[in-house]
């Protein structure tokens, strides 16, 4: 898939009302730095309660991602969305943690939701280095969210010097607390699939590419068998990291020339299966996602590709494909055994089943391995905003080769949103159809029971 340097566009858009003069009020003496904090009758937890109790002008945070980009554009205004974000902005130097938190996850539900490139562009700057201070001085939660901040603005920039800017700046913060072991596991998971994520998007220097796959294999490869048919540490907490680690290595060796390409199949693809018998299903079935993707990149590499240990591969992804054991969960069982279907199709049949993926009124067809875990990775960090960006954010229509984007007029759209009363009717409807077709066909059972 091309990853060609394009810049995204404005789109326009708005948000629902301000606040009152109160909201106000209160929001401008948080950002004004903290004149009257002296004198308070609060500690600084029921200060930063206070404050964004008080701040709901700006909208609470998860309203972006609840709401969507359509109530955004009939309810308001672009100068609405903007006077948010200001005080999102300025509430990100707040003295409270849980405020500063609340702000990077209200900012980044709303560039997850909307297309905000000028606005960004123009307080890139102040962002970085908000966001900067938030991962030194903040604890698990606060670098969790400034971890994913960055991601979503590096998507939302798009390849080109001012994501580059960001990468270099926070790169190394971000490689310092994936390797820190006394922070949070799940801080430097984060970080390390924003660390991945931001160098696919940002980075134009192959030997900075190379460095953070080196970064990342030195990280996955320690949950590989040891000697004597031991893992490492694949059984411990550790274990989200790794997984992080290797999806976001897979897909980094997605873009690598063909020669490092052939030299990474050498150097792991007869390791990771003993990824395969790992206790955490997740590591499996990454494990196994990840085994089918190198082997389609390798017989695009070389179409008469061969791989000497075949037959005990798929014995294995037999054997999970078809896994039965009573000690583990149904819903592990269940999600594994639909996943090592594919891959086993994928290993002895070279065949993918495609999916296809509807925004708006067009459809994308994912065909191929490669395609999947690249939208399964932006899904992940984009979360309910994928679909949008994906009509509106030109680096990932150059991705996945969707060409520019589709203009529509309002009339257009709006005949195709559907409200949420009528989308409540129609799942209702849907789930009364689902209870009769059910009940008919336990009575068909009860019958031939009756008769037998």
């Amino acid at each position: 898939m091309p990853k060609n340097k394009k810049r995204n566009t404005p789109h326009r858009g708005g948000s629902g009302g301000a606040g009152g003069s109160e909201a106000v009020a209160a929001t401008a003496a948080a950002a004004a730095g903290g004149q009257h904090r002296n004198v308070q009758p609060f500690s600084d937890e029921d200060a930063s309660i206070e404050t964004m109790s008080h701040c709901s002008g700006y909208s609470d945070p998860s309203s972006f991602a609840e709401d969507g980009p359509e109530v955004l554009d009939e309810e308001g205004t672009q100068e609405d969305v903007e006077y948010k974000l200001k005080g999102y902005i300025d509430l990100m130097m707040d003295k409270s943690a849980k405020t500063r938190q609340a702000a990077l996850e209200g900012i980044k539900n709303a560039v997850s939701s909307k297309m905000l490139y000028e606005f960004i562009l123009e307080r890139r700057m102040t962002l970085t280095d908000s966001i900067e201070r938030c991962l030194k001085k903040g604890k698990s939660d606060e670098q969790r969210a400034a971890a994913a901040l960055a991601c979503v603005l590096c998507v939302q920039l798009g390849p080109g010097i001012e994501s580059e800017e960001i990468f270099k700046t926070l790169g190394p913060i971000l490689k310092k607390i994936i390797s820190d072991g006394t922070a949070s596991i799940q801080a430097r998971q984060t970080c390390a699939t924003c660390f991945g994520v931001c160098c696919f998007i940002a980075t134009d220097d192959i030997t900075e590419l190379y460095s953070t796959l080196d970064f990342l294999e030195s990280i996955f490869t320690k949950s590989y068998l040891k000697e004597k048919g031991t893992n490492g540490i694949c059984s411990s907490s550790h274990t989200v990291l790794h997984i992080s680690s290797l999806l976001t290595w897979t897909l980094l060796l997605t873009i690598c020339p063909l020669n490092e390409v052939k030299k990474k199949l050498e150097m792991h693809l007869h390791k990771l299966p003993s990824l395969l018998s790992c206790d955490d299903v997740n590591m499996r079935i990454a494990a196994g996602e990840s085994l089918a993707l190198l082997f389609e990149l390798a017989r695009g590499v070389d179409s008469d590709f061969f791989y000497e240990d075949m037959d005990s591969l798929t014995q294995m992804l037999r054997a999970l494909a078809t896994d039965g054991n009573k000690h583990r969960a149904k819903v592990d069982k269940r999600k594994q055994r639909s996943v090592f279907r594919d891959v086993l199709r994928a290993v002895e049949e070279r065949d993918f089943p495609t999916e296809t993926v509807k925004f708006g009124p067009e459809r994308m067809y994912i065909d191929c391995w490669v395609k999947k875990h690249t939208y399964d990775t932006f899904k992940e960090v984009l979360g309910s905003g994928m679909q949008y960006h994906l009509q509106s954010n030109e680096f990932l229509r150059n991705v996945f080769e969707l060409g520019p984007p589709v203009m529509l007029d309002a009339a257009t759209l709006k005949t195709m949103k559907i409200s949420r009363f009528e989308r409540h009717l129609y799942n209702s409807a849907a789930f009364k159809a689902r209870t009769k077709a059910r009940s008919k066909c336990r009575d068909k059972r009860a019958d031939v029971g009756e008769f037998f």
